[in-house]
This record gives C-alpha cells, sequence and structure tokens, in this order.
C-alpha cells in the first residue's frame, strides 16, 4: 500500500515533494558547512595565533643552576625545535663621542646571542641599517646616542673599566616587550617597561666584555634559554591548545624546581587570544542562527504551502474507509521520503559549498559525526513539518471539515497577543542595555583569566528580527483586510480591470498571503543585515589598515636618515595626490619614554583620513583646529590621560631629545584634547602635537615619516616611491595593501570572510527558494481553481492577473519591509558586535551591487514562478477539474 501511495504521490504531486525536499536540502546544507566551518575555524585560529610568535619559552637560569640540567629539562617536557642561550647585563649607562659633542644615555642593557640566534629566530631582531654580524645597537639607543654605522660607543660597565665597540650596524626589535620581561614575578603584575638603551653583542665577545663585571656584580647577569617548541603537537582547538600549553610549562617547572624560572610566551599567547576567538564565536551567533532560523522557516512554509491538498486527499482517503492511523501512517511515509531524499540532496549541496564557497573538503573521517546528526535532525524536520499538521488535522476535524478548502480563519493567537510589539519592546530594551549604554558584549582583560561573554545580548537582534517580522505580517493583513481600494490601484499596472477583483481574492487569502510575505521579509533580511555588515567590516577593514600604515603610502625614516629630505622628489612622482610630512620623536611623560608625532593640523588630512573616531571628543576637526590655534598645544592618549590623572587645560612637561646637544630637556605643553588612534601611533601610550612647536623647541624641522595619498594604484606609487629613494639608507617605504593582507589575516576576519562568503550565497538561494517555491506551490495547490477560470473562458492576460499580482504583492511587499528591517539589525549587530571593529564605524556602509542583486534575483525567480505557472494552467485542464 505504501508504495502505491508513493508512485501515487510521485506521478500526481511531484511538485510537492520536491519543494519539500528542497527546503529540507537547503537546511541542511547550510547547518553542515556552518558546523564544519565552526569547526576547521577553531583549528585555524590555533595555528594563526601561534604562527609568528617569537619565542614561545623563555627559561631563566637560576645562580648556581647547570646550564645542562636546564637545557635537559625542557626536552624532557616539552617536543623542541629551536633553543639559544641569551645573555644579559645591565650597565649604567652609554656614551658616545662624534666630534663637537658628547651623549650620554641612561641605564641599558647589553645582549650576547649566537651567530644562529638570527636565523632560529627571526622575529627577534629585524636589521635596519649596516650589517648584522658584529656589535648591534637598537634604533632609540642610536638616535638617543647620535650615532651610525663605523661609530664608537663605550659601554660604562658595573665595577669594572669602561669598554669601546664598533657599531656594525643599527636594528630594530619588535619584540622587546617580551625579549626583556621579568621572569618569575607574581600574577598579575604591572608589565616591565623594556629598556631604552639596547646594545647586542657576539656571544663570544660578550662573555670577554662582561666576565669582570659578573665576578664582581653577579646580580647584574643573566641568562635565558630562548625555546621554540614543535606546534604541531598542539591540540586543534584554542583552549585544548591553551591546556596543553600550560601543562607543558607545569611540567618543565617540576623538572626544573630551584634551577629556573619559566615564562611561558606560547601559554600566554592562546590565552590571550580568547577575546578574538569569543568574538568569532560570537559572529558565528549572531549572523549565523538567524540563517539556520530561516531555512527552518522556509522549510516549514514549504510543506505547508501544500496543507490544504494534502488535507483534501487524507479526508478522501477517509471517505474511503482508511482510518486515522492508516493516514498517519501514509503521511509520516511522505514525510519520511521528503526528510531522505532533502537530506542526502543537502548533505551533497554542503560538500559543494564547502569546497567552492569555504575552500574545505566536508567529506571526512572527522566530519561523520556532525554530519550524521544534521541528516536526522533534516528527516526529522521534514516528519515534523508534515506529520504534525496531518495529525491535528486528522485527529480534530471531521471528513467534511477536512473537505472545506475555504473558511473563516481564525485570528492567530500571536496578533491577538500584540506579541510582534512585546518583542520589539524587549529588544529595545536588551539593546539599551547591552550597546547604547556602552556595556561591551566581550570582556576580556589583560591579566584576568576568564572572559565575560554576555550572550543575552544576541537576544536583542534575534527578537528585533522576529518582532519586525511579525510586525510585517501585521501591516499586511490588516492592509488586505481594510486596504482594498489602495491595493487594486496599486495593482492596476499589472492586473488592470481586474484589479478590484484580484485585490478582493487576496483579502480572502490573507493568512496564506501575509505568510508568504513575511518568509520574504525575513529572508530580505537576513540578506541585507549580513551584506551590510560584512560591508562596513571591510570598509572599516581599510580605515584600520589607513591607520596602521599612516595613508596609502608611507615613506619611515629615522632621525639619523629622515623621510622628510626625499619630500621634494617624492612629491613630484606620478600618481600622487598629496603628501605630508610628520615627525615621529620621543617624548619622556614623567620616567615613561612615548611616541610624539608633530604634525601641520591644517594640512595633515589632505594626506591620510582622520576620522572622528580618533579623538574622544568625536569631532576630529574641532580636534585638530584646537590644536592648530595653540602653539604649544598637545592632544594626549587616553591611557596617559589615565596613568597620570590629566585633563583639558593642564600643563604637562615633556623632555625632548636637543639636535644641538642630543640630551633631553623639559619642554612645556598644553593639552588641548585627548586622542584614542593616530595614524601610525602605537595603540596604547602616545602624543601629538605642533610640528613647528616641535621644530622650535628642538632645533630640528626634520620629519622621520611622509604620508602619501595616491590618485591611483597604491601599490605602483609605492614602487615608484622605492626607486625614488632607492639611494637614501635606511627609508622604508610601506603601502596601504600590505596592510590590508595583514588585518585581513587577523582571527576574526578569516571568520567573518567565510562565513559571510556562505551566507550571502545562502541569501540568494533562500531568497530564490522564499520567492519561487513558495509561490509555485502556493500556485500549484491553486491549479484547480485556475482551471475553472480557464474553463469559464478566462483569457491568458485575465489569468496572469491573479498569477501577476500575487508574485508582485509577495515580493514586493517583502522586499520593501525587509530591506528596511535589514538596515536596522545591520546597525543593532555592528553597536552590539563594535569589538570587533577598529576604530569603531561612524556609519554603516551600503552593498549597493549586492542589494540589486537580491532584488533582480527575488524578481527574476517571481518571474518565473508566475509564468511557468501561466502556461502550466492552460493545459490538461479536464484531468485538473477531474483530479479533485
Amino acid at each position: 500500500m505504501y508504495r502505491y501511495w508513493l508512485i501515487g504521490l510521485l506521478r500526481t504531486r511531484s511538485g510537492r515533494l520536491v519543494g519539500t525536499s528542497g527546503g529540507v536540502a537547503l537546511t541542511v546544507a547550510f547547518i553542515a558547512c556552518l558546523g564544519a566551518f565552526l569547526q576547521s575555524s577553531t583549528a585555524e585560529m590555533t595555528a594563526r595565533s601561534v604562527a609568528h610568535l617569537p619565542v614561545d619559552w623563555q627559561v631563566q637560569s637560576l645562580p648556581g643552576a647547570a646550564p645542562s640540567v636546564i637545557e635537559a629539562a625542557i626536552h624532557s617536557a616539552a617536543p623542541v625545535t629551536s633553543l639559544h642561550l641569551v645573555n644579559y647585563a645591565d650597565v649604567p649607562s652609554f656614551e658616545a663621542n662624534t666630534g663637537s659633542t658628547v651623549q650620554t644615555t641612561g641605564g641599558g642593557t647589553v645582549v650576547g646571542i649566537g651567530p644562529d640566534y638570527f636565523g632560529q629566530f627571526p622575529a627577534q631582531v629585524r636589521p635596519l641599517l649596516g650589517s648584522v654580524d658584529g656589535v648591534l645597537i637598537a634604533q632609540q639607543t642610536a638616535a638617543n646616542l647620535d650615532v651610525t654605522v663605523g661609530d664608537q660607543v663605550i659601554i660604562h660597565r658595573q665595577q669594572a673599566p669602561d669598554v669601546s665597540v664598533t657599531i656594525t650596524g643599527i636594528v630594530d626589535l619588535p619584540n622587546a616587550d617580551a625579549m626583556f620581561q621579568a621572569i618569575g614575578v607574581r600574577a598579575r603584575a604591572a608589565p616591565q617597561a623594556p629598556p631604552d638603551n639596547v646594545l647586542l653583542l657576539p656571544m663570544s665577545e660578550w662573555r670577554q666584555v662582561f666576565e669582570q663585571q659578573g665576578a664582581s656584580r653577579p646580580d647584574t647577569i643573566r641568562s635565558e634559554f630562548h625555546v621554540k617548541l614543535d606546534h604541531r603537537d598542539l591540540p586543534s582547538g584554542p583552549i585544548a591548545a591553551s591546556t596543553w600549553a600550560t601543562e607543558r610549562g607545569h611540567n618543565f617547572e617540576a623538572r626544573a624546581a630551584g634551577a629556573a624560572l619559566l615564562a611561558n610566551n606560547l601559554a600566554a599567547r592562546l590565552e590571550a587570544v580568547r577575546e578574538d576567538a569569543l568574538y568569532a564565536r560570537l559572529i558565528f551567533l549572531f549572523l549565523g542562527a538567524p540563517g539556520a532560523i530561516l531555512a527552518i522557516l522556509l522549510t516549514l512554509a514549504v510543506a505547508g504551502a501544500g496543507r490544504d491538498r494534502r488535507r483534501r486527499d487524507q479526508a478522501l482517503l477517509r471517505l474511503r474507509g482508511a482510518t486515522v492511523d492508516t493516514v498517519l501512517r501514509l503521511t509520516a511515509a511522505e514525510a519520511a521520503v521528503a526528510g531522505l531524499g532533502g537530506a542526502i540532496l543537502g548533505l551533497l549541496l554542503a560538500a559543494l559549498a564547502a569546497n567552492f564557497i569555504l575552500g574545505m573538503a566536508l567529506l571526512s573521517s572527522a566530519a561523520v559525526p556532525l554530519l550524521s546528526a544534521v541528516a536526522v535532525a533534516g528527516i526529522a524536520l521534514s516528519l515534523a513539518a508534515i506529520l504534525i499538521p496531518a495529525w491535528r488535522d486528522a485527529r480534530g476535524s471531521t471528513i467534511a471539515a477536512a473537505r472545506r478548502p475555504i473558511g473563516n480563519d481564525r485570528t492567530p493567537t500571536w496578533l491577538r497577543l500584540y506579541l510582534d510589539l512585546v518583542l520589539l519592546a524587549l529588544a529595545a530594551a536588551l539593546y539599551w542595555r547591552s550597546a547604547a549604554s556602552g556595556y561591551q558584549v566581550v570582556l576580556a582583560p589583560e591579566g584576568v583569566a576568564a572572559a565575560a561573554v554576555d550572550y543575552t545580548a544576541f537576544l536583542a537582534p534575534l527578537l528585533l528580527w522576529t518582532g519586525l517580522a511579525l510586525s510585517a505580517m501585521r501591516l499586511v493583513g490588516a492592509g488586505l483586510r481594510q486596504g482594498r481600494p489602495v491595493i487594486a490601484r496599486g495593482l492596476r499596472p499589472v492586473a488592470g480591470r481586474l484589479a478590484d477583483v484580484v485585490a478582493a481574492t487576496f483579502g480572502r487569502q490573507g493568512r496564506r498571503l501575509t505568510a508568504g510575505i513575511g518568509l520574504a521579509a525575513l529572508a530580505f533580511a537576513f540578506a541585507s543585515s549580513t551584506a551590510i555588515f560584512n560591508a562596513t567590516y571591510e570598509a572599516q577593514a581599510r580605515v584600520d589598515a589607513e591607520l596602521t600604515n599612516g595613508a596609502d603610502v608611507a615613506v619611515t625614516g629615522t632621525s639619523a636618515a629622515p623621510a622628510s629630505q626625499a619630500l621634494a622628489r617624492l612629491s613630484k612622482l606620478p600618481g600622487i595626490a598629496a603628501s605630508q610630512p610628520m615627525q615621529h620623536r620621543y617624548a619622556y611623560v614623567g620616567a615613561d619614554l612615548q611616541d610624539l608625532y608633530g604634525i601641520d593640523p591644517m594640512r595633515i588630512g589632505t594626506a591620510t583620513a582622520i576620522s572622528d573616531a580618533y579623538f574622544a571628543n568625536g569631532d576630529a576637526t574641532a580636534a585638530l583646529a584646537d590644536l592648530a590655534q595653540t602653539p604649544d598645544g598637545v592632544l594626549v592618549s587616553q591611557e596617559t590621560v589615565n596613568d597620570y590623572q590629566l585633563s583639558r587645560g593642564d600643563s604637562i612637561n615633556l623632555r625632548l631629545q636637543n639636535a644641538a646637544d642630543h640630551q633631553y630637556h623639559v619642554v612645556p605643553f598644553h593639552i588641548v584634547g585627548v586622542v584614542r588612534e593616530f595614524p601610525t601611533a602605537p595603540k596604547d601610550s602616545f602624543l601629538v602635537a605642533n610640528a613647528a612647536y616641535i621644530a622650535q623647541q628642538t632645533g630640528s624641522s626634520a620629519s622621520e615619516i611622509v604620508l602619501i595619498r595616491s590618485s591611483g594604484d597604491p601599490a605602483r606609487v609605492a614602487l615608484a616611491a622605492r626607486n625614488a629613494t632607492a639611494g637614501i639608507p635606511g627609508l622604508k617605504v610601506s603601502q596601504i595593501g600590505d596592510a590590508v593582507a595583514l588585518i585581513g589575516s587577523s582571527l576574526t576576519a578569516i571568520d567573518l570572510a567565510g562565513l559571510t562568503r556562505l551566507e550571502l550565497i545562502y541569501a540568494l538561494v533562500v531568497l530564490a527558494a522564499s520567492g519561487g517555491l513558495v509561490l509555485g506551490l502556493g500556485f500549484a495547490d491553486r491549479e484547480r481553481s485556475f482551471a475553472v477560470l480557464v474553463a469559464l473562458g478566462a483569457r491568458p492576460r485575465q489569468l496572469g492577473a491573479f498569477l501577476w499580482s500575487e508574485a508582485a504583492l509577495v515580493t514586493g511587499s517583502g522586499m520593501v519591509l525587509g530591506l528596511g528591517a535589514g538596515m536596522l539589525i545591520a546597525y543593532v549587530l555592528v553597536k552590539l558586535l563594535i569589538g570587533v571593529f577598529d576604530p569603531p564605524p561612524d556609519t554603516l556602509s551600503m552593498p549597493w551591487l549586492y542589494l540589486l542583486a537580491l532584488i533582480v534575483t527575488t524578481a527574476g525567480v517571481a518571474l518565473v514562478a508566475a509564468t511557468g505557472e501561466a502556461i502550466r494552467s492552460r493545459t490538461h485542464v479536464t484531468e485538473k477539474l477531474r483530479g479533485e
């Protein structure tokens, strides 16, 4: 019996089965891709978070410990790929005689390294000038002493005679904070600032120089093992990897108790990445969950589109003697076939999508549990969508009631309870508590092991999404019932003289039409909100790249070789719209050495974007105008303001290095505002002042940086700038494309790029499905009504009036309501996930091309569905009339 029933369904109700299977397939495909991508992204998070870690472990020997014992303990505790001994010596000062002046620094550190250190730990030292074979001097120390390659530097040792060395190279220490960190300090202690003055000596020379100091002052000498571990042994997940790294560190500490102290940089990096990982997880929740819900709703809608036809089939079976149990078993067979076919098709679609959209292999042994669970869920969804309504119809109605295709629809419960307004009010309250009040959804402060995540913030966009859809259905339902004249006028271009009749039929089909419009609005809202959020993120990524690089192109030099010496030739290069010099000096705020940027406030904006978000007052124009009107004004970073309890209008004395004697002298400034971020500036402490005032007080108008805005391709301008400055040693040219690539490789950016690629393509498919399947199945369910019209002599244009009008109403109303809701939801998402953006966006970015593609796709699918039904309605009219 079941076989004949299913064969009959395939022959006469194939559209219904295919539609339901298609809805299940879309649900299974999306959820499978989403789950697989979440699994793979966690592994990628772990790999990327530790890929560029300069040193995994720093192991400091304690007095009296044998190096061989410590080295053996390291190899026993963890898999090691590189291990190097590094010696440190603290000295009172350095001195240099450059002819007419003698410069002396404060305290410093001399580091001893072996010849293979640069190859084993390449991220620790970046060569700038000269050779790395010999005595190297840090860039800031070279500026303090006004020395370059070939000059002599005197090392003042502790309780030992002075020693003179010859500089062979100038280097940058990009990882200085970790390289000179204090090992063994208590947890959550304030980080120790790296030394301002550093020399690096070959290990053999270091031992000769500091043998005497080590004998008389052993407290000024220390040794460390720098260790690189084998990352192939790390678990794939960030949490498990952090546990593995912590356990290996504890194992070493147990083996080397009393002999060494450990700085576990690997565990610290994995623990520190938790905020980015949590934001990535939240993005999956905020952007992925609505897509999964929409897929389920689409399946329910597709199955529900054939409910009237299914109810009449059920009534016919009962009229011919079938029991309720028999009817339900037949319905369950139909649901199982649709679910099984949809699950298989969905897994195949997921494999194709994962391969071509996400660039990953889905069909693997590791993914079997996930795929099995998703397939079972798809079959269960099909059973729920078909069997539950059939059971309710069979148990709660008579045969006569089941045969009645049209009746007085009872007002839905949510409509009577004003559930849509309640949901919108709750969404507004939750949004106000989370985003509008400045509360961070993810709070992961430095030094705190646990991170707080406000998952309840997810309720705001979810409730808003649902509330807006229900409100749209309320408005459309009211319009269909009470706005017949308005609808008729709107349909007149499509329906012509039949507009009043078509509007009247819509009033009697309000429940079905409002459900279709609500689904279309949800699909448009999902697609547009995801697209707007992604476009805003990409726009801010470029702003962040320009902030990091300084401008489209930046030429960076040093105090000894300032970039401003090439300003004249740079400004004449083709493709340059504007160029501006910017000083990069250093100033002491108390005992803290900070970056100081000297600018022309009125012209800096011609070469680089200056966003309102950079300043605490939220007004870049006003902040720069205040600086320009105050010659000795200074903009102070938020961290400096907090550390030193400063405020606008305060006087502050900074110590700047003078070009004449290369000594630091006190220079008075007045605080005119607070700056949060600035082009090329670090994220913590820095200062921005007038370049003219700095030049006057220091005796040097040189600018270490030149910012360039390009009128064409920044990469070409950067290449021309490199050629123009090739004869000036020490200058570095960078362009915004490199910064964009670097930012785009961050953890959150990777997840967001893959997720949005999947969702934007999926949204197009869902819109096509919601427009095509729902309309098509709705038309198919009313084939007999259309056949009656044809039998009564309706011409193709008259029949088309009903079809085109319904397609226009569903897609047009869903489009307008959904796009408006999508913009509002995107705004809420951006505000809730503000921590993802750096800096925060001033406005939303609109992806007009994608939104146009959404509109064209939906309109095209509606056109195909209506045209197909218009052609089918005029064929086999007699069979259709007899089939009922």
